[in-house]
């Protein structure tokens, strides 16, 4: 069985197929930054310009997995269509351009998903807790194997947190700080013990990338790799010293969309180690989407 997954988050839309045909085998990946959430939280609705970039490339995404030959396209969206008041405007234009219907999942499916991916791919020893940060909401699941015993969803993610807390290029200390203070006291609230921290989405991706010299990215290189808590310092303090456009010219690493929004997204798998109490931190390339495909396949598996 051919089956492909698309998530449209808050900040990029990505794309996956596989076979599940003794087992899962992936055969195409691709994402694209189309920032949908951004100016959300002030506005309250989606950006007509983000609208129109985001139906393009699901459209595109779509055709592509039917080139595949799939026999099933799985289509979801996260935070800010959970939270915008034209989300229903945006759902209708999509299947007026692909003829599929978008499931708008809760926080709590969003872990799942995630959760799941990282089970099925890193098979990590003993307990583990996933840091799963997106554009607009960020989730912590732990658990041991397939198994979640705690789930928290925060609606903070790199868009929002950007827009909020990071008004200088580069950002001053009192930002940093403002920040930094924002999430321990969010984070803290959560902190358990664990044996593993699992680092997804597309900040901890990209420094480890930076970290490990990966250029062009290849995400099965990127997956399972470790980072420990004095490089993502250093990666903190080296990115959040520059502009936004050194950041770019000096790390190809960092797509140009992401330059601005990526402290945010450090600072998270920072303060999370720190409180965690871990020195450690491991890579997923995996995430929601193929969590979405490990679903598919315990279902295939089980009914075939």
């Amino acid at each position: 069985m051919r089956i492909a997954s698309i998530d449209v988050g808050s900040y990029s839309c990505r794309l996956s197929i596989a076979d599940l045909d003794g087992g899962l085998k992936l055969l195409h990946e691709e994402g694209i930054i189309t920032a949908l959430a951004t100016e959300l939280k002030e506005r309250g609705e989606l950006k007509e310009d983000r609208i129109v970039e985001t139906l393009k490339v699901v459209k595109d995404f779509v055709q592509k997995a039917n080139s595949f030959g799939v026999q099933r396209i799985k289509l979801v969206g996260t935070e800010a269509l959970r939270r915008a008041s034209n989300s229903q405007e945006f759902l209708e234009k999509l299947k007026e351009d692909t003829g599929l219907e978008l499931k708008v999942i809760t926080p709590e499916e969003e872990g799942k998903y995630a959760f799941l991916s990282v089970a099925y791919s890193l098979r990590p020893k003993g307990k583990f807790c996933i840091i799963d940060q997106g554009g607009g909401s960020t989730e912590f699941v732990c658990g041991r194997d397939f198994h979640i015993e705690s789930l928290t969803s925060f609606p903070f993610g790199i868009v929002n947190l950007t827009e909020e807390f990071i008004h200088s290029d580069p950002p001053t200390n009192y930002e940093l700080e403002s920040l930094k203070n924002y999430l321990d006291e969010h984070i803290k609230h959560i902190v358990q013990p664990c044996d593993h921290l699992v680092g997804l989405g597309g900040t901890i991706t990209t420094v480890a990338a930076l970290e490990y010299g990966i250029y062009p990215y290849k995400g099965e290189e990127v997956h399972g790799k470790e980072l420990p808590i004095n490089r993502l310092m250093f990666w903190l303090e080296t990115l959040s010293s520059m502009k936004e456009s050194q950041r770019v010219a000096s790390f190809p690493h960092i797509e140009p969309k992401r330059a601005r929004v990526i402290i945010p997204g450090l600072l998270i798998f920072y303060r999370s180690m720190l409180l965690f109490a871990k020195e450690r931190i491991l890579v997923s390339d995996w995430g929601l989407k193929e969590g979405l495909l490990v679903e598919e396949l315990l279902y295939y598996t089980t009914f075939m």
